[in-house]
């Protein structure tokens, strides 16, 4: 049982070497033809690096090559998948930015509370990892000022021990809080993009619907009902929302 186990582990181990040199070597393929302006060459091949696992890095740089071939839906949705995994990229962001301005719809997200902006924003500042990172060494530093609290000798000491452990607590508490709506947005993946030149937004889930809006390539929409085979209930950032044919987007 021990041998078979081991070979087992052996494996395993084989397997993820060979899968992390096969990696490097399609990166340094792809990297190759994106230099020589072989945009094309370099999305198929950054394409297949992706579907072994996606990365910021890689999302970002089919962003690149389909922004460069002037395919702008699918550089909308490679820069959100990127922004997506790695949130607080301001180069990533910027790029994001500039795909989206050469879009057809101009929508106005409709208006939200402060406190929700805020949140929002302090949200995306990390990934989910690196917050997950901040909360364990804000955890240790409140278990510091704890002990500082409990053993101080001074009152001085013990008070501001006290007053650190306190805030250190409630900062790992929103710490969390952030990390775990991060991972939230990453695993749910509700944002989608219209990949269709133009689209119909029905009122119902069905072709013989009213006719509510046309949507253009590129436009971001947010799935409410995805619960259909064919059709998806969507919602925009200013708040209309209506059912469209699953073919016509791609979930971020």
């Amino acid at each position: 049982m021990k041998r078979i186990l081991t070979f087992c582990f052996l494996q395993l181990i084989l397997c993820s070497v060979l899968l992390a040199v096969n990696t490097d070597s399609l990166k340094v393929v792809a990297d190759s033809a994106y230099a020589k302006e072989d945009y094309e060459s370099a999305a198929k091949t950054y394409l297949q690096i992706a579907k072994q696992g996606e990365s910021a890095a890689v999302c970002y740089n089919l962003g690149n090559c389909y922004y460069r071939m002037d395919d702008i839906a699918h550089a909308v949705l490679w820069y959100e998948r990127a922004s997506l995994l790695s949130p607080g990229d301001d180069d990533i962001r910027f790029n994001l930015d500039m795909a989206r301005s050469k879009t057809i719809d101009r929508i106005t997200p409709r208006h939200e509370f402060f406190f929700v902006t805020w949140f929002r924003l302090m949200t995306n500042w990390m990934s989910a990892d690196s917050w997950a990172r901040l909360s364990i060494l804000l955890f240790v530093l409140c278990l510091v000022s704890l002990a500082v609290y409990i053993y101080g000798q001074q009152m001085w000491l013990r008070k501001t021990g006290f007053t650190l452990a306190v805030v250190f607590l409630i900062a790992t508490l929103l710490g969390n809080v952030c990390a775990w709506s991060q991972r939230d947005r990453q695993t749910s993946r509700q944002g989608a993009i219209v990949m269709s030149p133009s689209v119909v937004v029905k009122s119902t889930p069905s072709k013989s619907g009213s006719d509510l809006f046309v949507l253009h390539e590129g436009t971001r929409v947010d799935i409410r009902d995805n619960s259909l085979s064919q059709w998806a209930e969507v919602v925009l950032a200013d708040g209309k929302q209506g059912w469209l044919e699953k073919k016509t987007i791609e979930v971020i």
